[in-house]
């Protein structure tokens, strides 16, 4: 399911859907947020987005998924963990009806903190 309107804000967006999926994308918004504390919060191509030095994470909401996008780096890392999910270059699709797997997701946004950190680093050596 994608909103028709456009949300200013995250919890604009979340609000927009049934009940059980707000559920789960409030639940991987808690991880980013105990993960990357010092993390922004924005809304980028209409969904919604970590800042940490440029994008951290994206997530999304829809009918039968969330949809993580932590770029293609943070796929490739874990291609090994996100077995059984469906995944592509950059993204992956959490099931509604399972439970999200925390362990791996926190993993995955502490490994992009991580590298966002050292291309922050190199920037400004350069």
């Amino acid at each position: 399911m994608k909103p028709n309107s456009r949300p200013g804000n995250i919890d604009e967006y979340i609000a927009l859907y049934p009940e059980n999926i707000q559920k789960k994308l409030n639940e991987i918004r808690a991880v980013i947020k105990n993960v990357a504390p010092d993390a922004e919060e924005a809304m980028k191509y209409g969904i919604p987005t970590f800042v940490l030095s440029g994008n951290l994470v994206h997530f999304a909401g829809f009918e039968n998924h969330i949809g993580f996008y932590p770029a293609p780096s943070g796929i490739k890392a874990f291609q090994k963990e996100l077995k059984g999910f469906k995944f592509a270059k950059g993204s992956v699709q959490f099931p509604i009806d399972k439970p999200l797997p925390i362990e791996t997701i926190t993993k995955i946004v502490r490994f992009r903190v991580q590298e966002n950190h050292e291309i922050s680093k190199l920037k400004k050596k350069s």
